[in-house]
């Protein structure tokens, strides 16, 4: 049975389920879900307890967080005992009505994908989108479980924390990007930092502990002469300061290059009105004007999605100004409801009636189940397209007309064209932006006027792929070269087998599949294409055709290549032996691999693979980037863990040793490396300036054991202020 720390959380979350759901149903029906619980809790072992708990954490979100209704709510409480046969799937219908069915069915499909939080990169993984993209509150589910999942995962092994924090990194973030969700967007991914590189979270938290009283004290510096003038106004309004997320402040360290000291905007200032509908806008630009009246606005920062929300809903003002001290403050300006959709994103908007944002929603999912549903794509590009499809920086570009269309950012003409129409698209040969000629691959700017100029003779093309950024243009042009070389595959088999009859030789399949592979194409379908095309000489290919069939007993004879599926599961199928150093994925030894040179992992750190055109580099959790090749490349993510208890190999590490310079402290530091058992002294560089020294010491050692205990030992010495690994 569930502890009693569990039975007091069950209850306090099970009370505010049931005062929820009693706001619109009757008393029956709430009824009947409160008594379908205390069963399911009162049955429960252990294990099936912490799911139940799941499952309430994960509604009291979905309720709290994500503002869904009362049909969402029932239906994450209802699945697992559904699912377990507690409750017959033909009453709920009949019980709780047929909202809550349909979800019940959406995510029924999704726990039928086995292994989907393992492989990443897997069509089973494709599957779990594209069963995601059916039903949007599925989404909102989905989002709203891995948030739970991570809030707890600090009591999780390594290894189930990492592939939670890939997940998070690749996919939940920016689907919570896409819909709105930025508060959870920003806690996602700066628990993912948190459990990947727990050392530069703790370093950022601390930092922005330590200067809190001054940030405060800044802020309210710079927002009492702004009360002062709205107080005058006698609108209604709420102003604070709010710091921005670890894992963003993270990010600007890394692109800018500075110290934590040097960035000033890490915070932004809001201003949230209670305005009645009609004034909305008008109330937000006159904030505007009051505000730069005060403080120097910087024109090339400001972000009008008041007049052209995003694709998402989200509506703001945002302005950039100079505050005391000629520090550049960022202030955003909206109005109640346009603060809680972005906070909640499309779940809010239903609150709200006339906000036509389901259409826009609607758009994006069939486009989305349109590229993963298609056949002809293979994984990588589906992941890739879905990637495209979550980033929702745009550009808002204009028709002839001034039909008003949002683009993803770096779109094209050939993007544009194919927005408009698929056979727009096909045929486009140019386009005018703002009157003036651009070709094809003119990357387009928000507010230009686009007009499209086609042909009749034109037909898409095999590097458009190389230009077109919408997943929309993307699939057809995929699908359209597809059907072209259909026709010129056709073709060229025609003219093959017509040859060959006429020099009398005869076509054996498995012989033509031979000198295919020994050709080096990919596929039968490449083949054809170039003899259709004339890159490869038909008469050619049956002389080479003739020859390899005179040789089919050689010893030469050629080989078929195994498959890299085939590799994976002969080399699962070994046994770790005790030489093996490093294991990959679950069980695979004698693979090869190299250790990243970014982050240089040693035997003991936390690693994880990444699949790379070069093969198989080993990186450290906290590598520099490894956020951003979770971000990016969530799918050429596999595990990897060291085997045994020590290294028989050495590893290079450089330490970043700063102190004061005192006489014979490099002597000092050198002594004791060369003291150390198996540590030997590769380099040493040092710089001094005003009574301080910083140098870079480069040592071979085994394992991070013995690192560790280097470094104790020379941050001992008299004059050192820190040790640390570079990198």
């Amino acid at each position: 049975m569930p502890n009693k720390e569990q039975a007091n959380e069950f209850k306090t979350l099970y009370r505010k389920i049931y005062r929820f759901l009693r706001n619109d149903w009757d008393r029956g029906k709430a009824g009947v879900l409160k008594g379908i619980g205390r069963k399911a809790w009162q049955s429960s072992p252990e294990k099936q307890g912490k799911q139940l708990l799941c499952d309430l954490k994960t509604a009291v979100t979905a309720i709290e967080e994500l503002g869904l209704g009362q049909s969402t709510v029932c239906a994450v409480l209802l699945f697992h005992v559904v699912s377990k046969g507690d409750y017959p799937a033909e009453k709920i219908k009949s019980d709780f009505g047929g909202d809550v069915e349909v979800i019940l069915n959406g995510l029924s499909k999704i726990e039928q994908i086995s292994d989907k939080r393992a492989a990443v990169g897997s069509e089973n993984y494709v599957k779990l989108l594209l069963s995601m993209a059916e039903d949007i509150r599925v989404v909102f589910i989905l989002i709203a479980r891995h948030l739970v999942l991570m809030r707890d995962a600090k009591n999780r092994p390594d290894a189930e924390r990492l592939s939670l924090s890939v997940e998070s990194a690749y996919l939940y973030a920016p689907l919570a990007h896409r819909l709105g969700l930025y508060s959870i967007k920003s806690e996602l991914e700066d628990l993912s930092l948190k459990y990947t590189d727990r050392e530069t979270y703790d370093y950022i938290a601390h930092k922005l502990n330590e200067t809190k009283r001054s940030r405060d004290k800044y802020i309210e510096e710079f927002i009492a002469p702004i009360k002062k003038r709205l107080d005058n106004t006698g609108l209604k309004y709420d102003i604070k300061g709010r710091t921005k997320s670890i894992h963003s402040i993270h990010n600007k360290l890394k692109k800018q290059k500075v110290d934590f000291e040097s960035i000033y905007d890490l915070f932004a200032i809001r201003v949230i009105l209670d305005s009645p509908a009609d004034l909305e806008k008008s109330q937000c630009w006159q904030v505007y004007s009051i505000i730069t009246d005060m403080y120097q606005p910087n024109p090339k920062r400001l972000k009008d999605w008041l007049s052209i929300p995003k694709s998402n809903g989200y509506e703001s003002l945002h302005i950039t100004v100079m505050g005391p001290s000629s520090h550049w403050v960022e202030v955003q300006i909206r109005t109640r409801r346009m603060d809680e959709i972005a906070e909640r994103g499309f779940a809010a908007h239903w609150k709200y009636k006339g906000v036509k944002s389901e259409s826009a929603l609607d758009e994006w999912l069939s486009s989305l189940r349109e590229s993963l549903d298609n056949k002809d794509i293979d994984l990588k590009e589906k992941l890739g397209d879905f990637k495209l499809d979550l980033y929702d920086e745009e550009i808002f570009v204009f028709t002839p007309k001034g039909d008003l269309h949002k683009l993803p950012k770096g779109s094209t003409i050939l993007d544009f064209a194919f927005a408009i129409h698929s056979k727009l698209g096909a045929t486009c040969v140019s386009g005018k932006v703002n009157g003036k000629n651009v070709p094809i691959k003119h990357e387009l700017k928000s507010g230009d006027q686009v007009e499209i100029n086609t042909s009749s003779h034109q037909s898409p093309k095999q590097d458009w792929l190389g230009f077109a950024v919408t997943s929309k243009a993307r699939t057809k042009i995929r699908q359209l070269l597809k059907e072209e070389a259909g026709k010129q595959v056709d073709i060229a088999k025609e003219t093959l087998e017509r040859r060959m009859k006429n020099r009398k030789i005869e076509m054996d399949d498995p012989l033509l599949m031979q000198l295919i592979k020994k050709l080096k194409y990919k596929t039968v379908t490449d083949f054809y294409v170039d003899i259709a095309s004339g890159k490869t000489d038909v008469n050619w290919v049956i002389d080479r055709y003739v020859e390899l069939g005179s040789k089919e007993s050689d010893t030469r004879e050629l080989h078929p290549i195994a498959s890299a599926d085939s590799f994976v599961m002969n080399t699962a199928a070994q046994e770790v032996s005790s030489s093996d150093e490093l294991i990959i994925d679950q069980n695979l030894t004698g693979v090869d691999y190299k250790l990243a040179k970014c982050c240089n992992p040693i035997f003991g750190d936390d690693i994880f693979g990444f699949v790379s055109s070069q093969g198989i580099k080993i990186h450290r959790v906290s590598c520099p980037n490894a956020q951003d090749l979770f971000t990016r490349f969530g799918y050429r993510i596999i595990k990897a863990r060291w085997h045994g208890k020590t290294s028989g190999s050495s590893y290079a590490i450089v330490l970043r040793v700063i102190g004061n310079d005192h006489i014979n402290i490099v002597a000092n530091l050198m002594s004791i490396i060369s003291k150390e058992d198996g540590v030997q002294m590769r380099s040493i560089s040092i710089d001094s300036n005003d009574g301080l020294f910083q140098g870079n010491i480069t040592v071979m050692l085994a394992n991070t054991n013995m690192l560790e205990q280097l470094i104790k030992k020379l941050k001992a010495v008299k004059g050192v202020k820190s040790v640390g690994r570079l990198n």
